[in-house]
């Protein structure tokens, strides 16, 4: 698509050519105030702020995100995070980001500011960060109490985390969001014991355009092969003179895995500069009957951030010439247009389906369509606004951390809570054509949830449909 292309040109370019350092700005701003003596807090203390009920008291990992969702990485013999706390990494204050051409035109100070926010970390409340590294810690304490949350601690994590008599927490499919180091040990011919029972490891590299112009000529994770995003939702033109990118049917589908070097019995590592274009990618492979499918956490930033080389050059594939299972194995993953314009104009008979519309609230009025190339605005009537970006539709800004990586999951269902989506249901996201909403759903399914699906033609093949429509803020 094209919104998609100059996002996809402008992430290469940016992972490419600026490697550790990032596009634009890396540093937070210079602080002048100099660093203050932070309090080093018991684990009575630790266990005391977790327990409380009054609201008062905030646990935070200061870790890197993977080590918080479930994976036993820097060192730790255990993953997960102490139950009841929260995330602020401090790879957050120094990670690759864009202070000028951002998607939301937002500086690093306030994306953190709204970090904070959406944490509770006000002046007010007692703090306890911890770590493992015996660093981490320190910078996040540092930062907030600069920020003015004053009452703030440290706590050295790592008899916990190495004490298997104590609880851990982690998402319950945190393997399907795979940490970058753990990733680096595949490519070098590590793989950790136990990771797959798949007979092959398949790392690809997702992203618009060809091996040239994608970038990933300039830059990709090792051993990765090249996925062009046209080649999995080639560009249409309609009865209409529209263009449209639209999912590919399942026999191209299945022809692209094969020539790619895929099939059933693999385990398929998706990468891309740009979480979206991954998860569009593996939510499809998953669809086919891929038998082992995970998304790399972070894009690339976090590789950037450990230090971990990109291969330039070419890999070229192996073909193959079966798959190894009728296609699709998991129809049900992707919900055709027939299927939901059957739902949504029964909805009296389909009471435990939700349509999540991850767009921006200005698409979901019909402000805005969100794309040069579509003109149709507005929204399917009964279905869910699910946030995703605040004005651009290639924000996800509502689902990642400033670093790309995913979202804390209790602050993603507390969102959908306010937004009245009813977890209980079926859930199925769908945004423009597919690509936030399979983000979130590759979010769904590492926090657990099983009864969830995309709708991959979205709005735009809704609208195009000339289907009945709906603008303005719902009534409630």
């Amino acid at each position: 698509m094209k919104f998609k292309k100059k996002l996809g040109v402008a992430l290469s370019i940016c992972a490419a050519v600026t490697l550790l350092a990032g596009c634009g700005s890396t540093e937070k701003k210079a602080d002048d105030s100099k660093d203050v003596k932070i309090e080093t807090a018991s684990t009575e203390d630790v266990e005391k702020a977790l327990n409380d009920k009054d609201g008062k008291s905030i646990v935070l990992d200061a870790r890197i995100n993977d080590a918080y969702n479930g994976w036993a990485v820097e060192g730790a013999k255990r993953g997960g995070h102490l139950p009841g706390s929260s995330d602020f990494s401090a790879q957050w204050l120094t990670s690759e980001y864009d202070e000028k051409e951002n998607l939301e035109g937002r500086s690093r100070e306030k994306v953190l500011d709204i970090t904070m926010e959406q944490k509770g970390l006000t002046p007010d409340k007692n703090v306890i960060v911890y770590d493992i590294n015996g660093k981490d810690a320190d910078e996040v304490a540092q930062y907030l109490v600069k920020k003015g949350v004053k009452n703030t601690k440290k706590y050295d994590a790592k008899e916990w985390i190495n004490d298997s008599d104590k609880k851990l927490d982690s998402y319950k499919n945190y393997e399907l969001l795979v940490a970058p180091s753990v990733v680096n040990e595949i490519v070098k011919g590590k793989t950790p014991e136990g990771f797959t029972d798949a007979k092959k490891i398949k790392i690809v590299d997702v992203r618009w355009g060809d091996n040239k112009e994608s970038g990933y000529m300039d830059g990709h994770v090792p051993t990765s092969v090249h996925i062009n995003t046209d080649s999995f939702e080639p560009p249409k033109e309609n009865k209409e003179g529209d263009t449209e990118w639209k999912l590919a049917d399942d026999k191209t589908l299945e022809k692209l895995l094969l020539d790619s070097g895929i099939t059933s019995e693999d385990c398929v590592i998706a990468t891309s500069p740009e979480p979206m274009a991954a998860s569009r990618f593996a939510v499809i492979c998953d669809y086919l009957g891929v038998k082992d499918v995970r998304v790399m956490n972070g894009g690339l930033v976090e590789w950037n951030y450990l230090g971990y080389d990109l291969e330039k050059g070419e890999n070229k594939p192996t073909p193959e010439k079966e798959f190894g299972v009728k296609v699709p194995a998991r129809p049900e993953l992707i919900d055709s247009l027939d299927k939901i314009k059957d739902i949504m104009t029964n909805k009296d008979q389909h009471k435990d389906f939700t349509l999540v519309d991850n767009r921006t609230w200005g698409e979901y009025i019909g402000d805005v369509t969100g794309y040069s190339y579509h003109k149709r605005k507005g929204r399917i009537p009964g279905a869910v606004f699910g946030h995703a970006g605040v004005k651009n539709s290639s924000s996800m800004s509502y689902y990642r951390n400033i670093d790309k990586t995913m979202r804390n999951e209790n602050e993603i269902l507390s969102m959908w809570e306010e937004d009245n989506i009813d977890t209980s249901n079926h859930l199925s996201f769908m945004c423009g054509s597919g690509w936030r909403a399979a983000e979130i759903l590759w979010y769904s399914k590492v926090m657990g949830m099983n009864n969830t699906s995309l709708f991959s033609d979205g709005w735009i093949g809704w609208s195009n449909a000339h289907y009945p429509i709906e603008t303005g803020t719902p009534k409630k």
